[in-house]
């Protein structure tokens, strides 16, 4: 969703070498691994995603196991390192605040994003980010010429702050005083009367009542995105611009730290593994773990690193296949995202597809991330062979600098 390419004199085709490849590498893992928690808000109504206990699917067998998967390796892993590298891209498209030029190019990018984001959401799927990217970069913009060490320090503190904030919440709706208890989970048990059932059908009923079933999710969504998720998203911002800063992302700190946070996050990893397994198995309504699994899960900001730091390591030691196989998908990284919305909305409830909302359960939604990870693999490098990038980053790019740019590449 990103540019990495510092424009001094106007627009330009991205050269390959003036892209930065560890950043190429990281948005492409990242807008893969997106998918793989997303599947699920598009293929239930809303109320089921955020209250599992109202799926239609039980969580036994190999549902159980594929729902694992997602909760430990995904769920808020890869949107963090996304929102730190499109931190990055704030300053690599609007340069240092004294540039006036830059800086109006990436104000009309923020603003351009933000109309792909009311468009993608309404029409398309309630569970759209670019909107919230696009407010979020107003305020990032303000701070990009910010030396990396402040960046760092508030980004960090800011977001382990917030984290430690949902984790005390989340373990005082199950260990608090009884009436806190209650009051904190009257909103989950108001689900219980067939809503999942009844969203469900009116999905599946037609375009009209999908729409309208979209919007009113899309509301509640952008409500607390735009006054409520902004500010985790800022934070997490400015910690990926100050790691850039630093030279986090061009493997430029010492092998020491990149290994440290390896460690970090595959503890926090393992833990949350075991907790989770424990929860999942014990099945809805039982907190197996006493809330312990919704406390480590507060904390995605030290996996996300982990991975980044191994990715980074992996591809500035020259592992090739890494880059080859994941730089193409990260190069058209804004494409990618708005494509997997098109297929999976034409599967679940488009009405010119199958509308398969609320019938494939969790095992079947990885047969389908799965399929669409290996299109998108494999289209991705065949559209950039011809094309210097992506049609969405073109016409993006293209509305941002208000003139026209060239797209096929040179025979």
């Amino acid at each position: 969703m990103t540019d990495q390419t510092i424009l001094a004199e106007g627009p330009q085709p991205v050269a390959a070498g003036a892209r930065i490849q560890t950043l190429d590498v990281l948005r492409g893992v990242a807008v893969l691994g997106i998918l793989a928690v997303n599947a699920a808000a598009f293929a239930l109504p809303m109320n089921a995603t955020m209250a599992p206990e109202q799926s239609p699917f039980p969580l036994s067998g190999s549902s159980a196991t594929a729902y694992w998967l997602v909760e430990v390796f995904f769920r808020q892993k890869f949107v963090t390192l996304f929102s730190m590298l499109f931190g990055v891209s704030i300053f690599l498209v609007g340069g240092e605040r004294k540039d006036a030029a830059r800086g109006r190019v990436l104000r009309r990018r923020l603003m351009w994003l933000a109309l792909f984001g009311v468009i993608h959401g309404a029409a398309f799927w309630y569970g759209d980010i670019l909107l919230l990217y696009a407010w979020s970069g107003l305020f990032v913009m303000l701070m990009r010429s910010m030396p990396a060490r402040p960046l760092i320090l508030f980004g960090i503190a800011a977001t382990l702050a917030l984290a430690t904030m949902q984790a005390v919440t989340m373990w005082l709706t199950v260990n608090g005083p009884a009436e806190l208890v209650e009051a904190m989970n009257n909103d989950s048990m108001a689900l219980a009367d067939g809503a999942v059932a009844a969203s469900i059908a009116a999905y599946r009923s037609g375009w009209p009542a999908a729409l309208i079933e979209n919007l009113k999710a899309w509301g509640i969504l952008q409500s607390a995105s735009l006054f409520g998720y902004v500010f985790a998203t800022v934070p997490l911002m400015m910690l990926g611009l100050g790691l850039f800063k630093a030279g986090f992302f061009h493997a430029r700190l010492p092998n020491r730290v990149y290994v440290a946070l390896i460690a970090v996050g595959a503890a926090v990893l393992t833990l949350l593994g075991l907790l989770e397994w424990r929860e999942v198995m014990a099945g809805p309504g039982v907190e197996a773990t006493h809330g312990w699994a919704e406390v480590v899960a507060s904390y995605p900001i030290f996996i996300a690193l982990a991975y980044a730091s191994g990715l980074i390591l992996l591809t500035s030691r020259g592992v090739g296949w890494v880059r080859r196989i994941f730089a193409p998908v990260g190069q058209m990284a804004f494409t990618n995202y708005l494509t997997q919305t098109l297929i999976m909305t034409t599967l679940f409830y488009m009405p010119w597809g199958p509308r398969l909302m609320g019938q494939v359960d969790y095992p079947g939604q990885w047969a389908i991330v799965v399929a669409v990870w290996a299109l998108q693999l494999i289209w991705s490098p065949l559209w950039l062979s011809r094309f210097h990038m992506g049609p969405l980053e073109w016409l993006w790019r293209r509305l941002s600098y208000g003139h026209d740019l060239p797209l096929r590449r040179a025979a």
